[in-house]
């Protein structure tokens, strides 16, 4: 018969006599005891690296795709605007865009009767003027031109985040940043 040699380190008794007590004794069954619980330094400074690259990774990523969120929301904007210029237009006699947009629009009703915070009485164009999405406190940054020649044409351009925008104008209205337009249906 071979004789167990005991762990050096930790040694688990058959049964454990608790404190204060000469008559209970508890009976310990498939205790398992770790030797050394937690993680090393080292350990824990390599989990912090592959974190901080990964998320050095990925945090232009997430600037990107707001950038993206924001030009989308600008040029739906800029359609909500069309068809506020349009309803303008058939309220019309004889048929004209208006020459130059109200000043101030950003979260006003714009109607026949004029604008303000609340709809003023008339036809309604617009319950509530779109406002550029990076800065929601400054006046509309959308860039309205009616033709000289013609009334009846204009553009609605704003500029972009992302210069690499699939719809981006060729040239731009906007300098060194990149530009989006629409115009007259």
């Amino acid at each position: 018969m071979k004789k167990k040699i005991p762990n050096p380190k930790f040694q688990i008794p058959n049964t454990l006599q608790i404190p204060n007590s000469r008559h209970w004794k508890l009976k310990i069954e498939n205790w398992k005891f770790l030797a050394e619980p937690g993680f090393t330094l080292i350990e824990l400074l390599v989990v912090i690296a592959v974190l901080a690259f990964l998320s050095a990774l990925l945090l232009p990523n997430f600037v990107s795709t707001r950038q993206r969120g924001r030009d989308v929301q600008r040029k739906s904007d800029l359609k909500q605007i069309q068809s506020a210029l349009e309803l303008y237009k058939l309220d019309q006699s004889p048929l004209i865009y208006p020459s130059s947009m109200p000043v101030s629009l950003c979260g006003k009703c714009w109607t026949s009767g004029g604008s303000g915070a609340t709809c003023p009485s008339g036809n309604v164009y617009i319950r509530k003027f779109p406002c550029d999405p990076k800065a929601l406190t400054t006046p509309t940054p959308y860039v309205y031109a009616r033709d000289s020649g013609d009334s009846l044409k204009y553009t609605l351009s704003s500029c972009l985040e992302n210069p690499a925008d699939s719809d981006r104008d060729q040239t731009s209205v906007c300098g060194t940043d990149a530009s989006y337009t629409v115009a007259e249906p």
